[in-house]
């Protein structure tokens, strides 16, 4: 009994000391996750929503955004403001390869969006205004997914409780600016947001605009050399959000307003740099694909691109060789067939040709870079046009040319050595003004020689025939 009683009391005793060592690992790990969750007085942040044609395009964007911070060592957590409907597996990608801290949220209702001008794809935009919620935080600076950054610029962290960049005017644009996250900032713009305040064009844009009406009056900010923080709102130098439309005017850049830090692609949607066809329609765009190209990759699109590729180069193996099958349907004789028909694969031909044209730029990725966009965009058409050449027996040469005149077109686009972006332009509509007439010659070409294929009645044999016309036992 007494060996047992010992033995009762080391035991006791044993887990004693384990729970003690226990519970030290525990707070020493809370701690460790504590310290990790604010690593920064400051932060980046961008925001997610779901609900567009455009949401993985979007996110691509998101996570190169988030790694051409990484890559410039800023000095500041990396959030996401993404809504609660963005999948888990771009959360984790995010996460734990892009290095950022994901706030998820629920989307804020946007009363506006019964108004006459408004556009739907700006319906979620609202959810900018959680950056005021981010209160573990002195400054943030708020960044749309289409900012491309040259340079460091922790140095905005410095600036006031709001500050802003006016590419307009008279207009601040919200696709770059720094604030002073506020509780009670957020509240009340939620609230105005409930009472209904007028916003111009019911986005983010227009909702900030008025929140913030006299930032036009207020001084530019320099940020203080002693690294202090400033109070009150400021503008912020042109060279922090320098409108991509600029840089087309001259092709370089030419802004003396602050550093030329971060160029925004504020225009047409489809021209977004993360677009394979955005250069060399738009020169920024491959500027874009090379800073992917440094921290994210292409390995999310590349699969595809490669079945594609094989695809295609099936396509012009199998009508390659089938091509002498399909021709001997030129020796087979019949009755004039009707000009119904006749008018059929009359529009058959064209439209074969046209989707020759249309659908590879439909199908292939849409944010793989410029130059394997466009290598497999001339490969699909070049495969399904051959497949209308074969079937119709249609001249090759006039078929591809329109083909040639966009390669031509884009390597007048390409050329690097233009004075300026009106030089340019000039250049690019000399070339169209002057192969125009070769390529609407060769659309009278096809069409003439497709209306010849058809009056010699060279792909409708006549199915009643009883026996098979002279020599035909020879062809086959």
């Amino acid at each position: 009994m007494g060996w047992s009683g010992e033995r009762r009391r080391y035991v006791v005793t044993f887990f004693r000391v384990l729970l003690v060592l226990l519970a030290v690992v525990q707070t020493t790990a809370f701690q460790g996750v504590k310290l990790k969750k604010k690593e920064h007085r400051n932060a980046y942040a961008t925001m997610m929503y779901m609900g567009t044609p455009r949401d993985y395009e979007f996110y691509v964007a998101t996570r190169v955004l988030i790694r051409s911070l990484v890559k410039l060592q800023v000095d500041a957590d990396l959030i996401v403001i993404a809504s609660l409907d963005v999948p888990l597996r771009w959360v984790r990608a995010l996460e734990e390869e892009d290095g950022a801290k994901v706030v998820r949220v629920e989307n804020l209702n946007n009363p506006y969006k019964g108004q006459e001008n408004f556009d739907k794809r700006f319906k979620l935009t609202l959810n900018k205004l959680y950056a005021w919620s981010l209160v573990d935080y002195d400054r943030v600076v708020m960044l749309d997914a289409d900012n491309l950054f040259l340079q460091k610029t922790d140095e905005l962290f410095q600036c006031g409780q709001f500050c802003a960049v006016f590419i307009n005017p008279c207009i601040f644009h919200t696709g770059l600016f720094v604030l002073q996250p506020s509780r009670e900032v957020f509240k009340d713009m939620v609230h105005q947001l409930e009472t209904g305040k007028e916003n111009p064009d019911g986005a983010d844009q227009g909702f900030i605009g008025a929140y913030f009406p006299d930032l036009l009056d207020q001084p530019m900010f320099h940020p203080p050399l002693n690294g202090s923080n400033l109070d009150g709102q400021y503008r912020l130098p042109l060279g922090y959000q320098m409108d991509a439309s600029y840089y087309y005017l001259r092709l370089r850049w030419r802004v003396p307003c602050g550093p030329n830090s971060v160029i925004t692609f504020p225009g047409a949607l489809w021209l977004k740099p993360w677009y394979w066809w955005s250069w060399p329609v738009l020169p920024l765009g491959i500027q874009w694909h090379e800073n992917r190209r440094q921290t994210l990759g292409y390995a999310a699109e590349m699969p595809v691109i490669i079945v594609q590729s094989i695809i295609f180069l099936g396509i012009l193996a199998m009508t390659h060789l089938a091509r002498p099958s399909i021709s001997k349907l030129c020796y087979r004789n019949s009755d004039k067939t009707t000009s119904l028909i006749q008018t059929g694969l009359k529009f058959m031909a064209i439209w074969s040709i046209l989707a020759a044209y249309i659908v590879p730029f439909a199908i292939i990725p849409r944010t793989i870079h410029p130059l394997v966009g466009w290598t497999l965009y001339f490969l699909g058409s070049t495969a399904l046009s051959s497949i209308a050449i074969n079937s119709f027996l249609l001249p090759a040469i006039q078929v591809f040319v329109p083909l040639v005149g966009i390669f031509g077109s884009l390597l007048v686009m390409a050329y690097p050595w233009y004075p300026n972006g009106v030089v340019r332009a000039l250049a690019v509509f000399g070339f169209a003004f002057c192969y125009a007439p070769i390529a609407w010659g060769s659309v009278g070409k096809v069409m003439a020689r497709l209306q010849v294929s058809l009056e010699r009645e060279q792909f409708l044999p006549k199915l009643a025939e009883s026996s098979p016309p002279p020599g035909f036992n020879k062809l086959y």
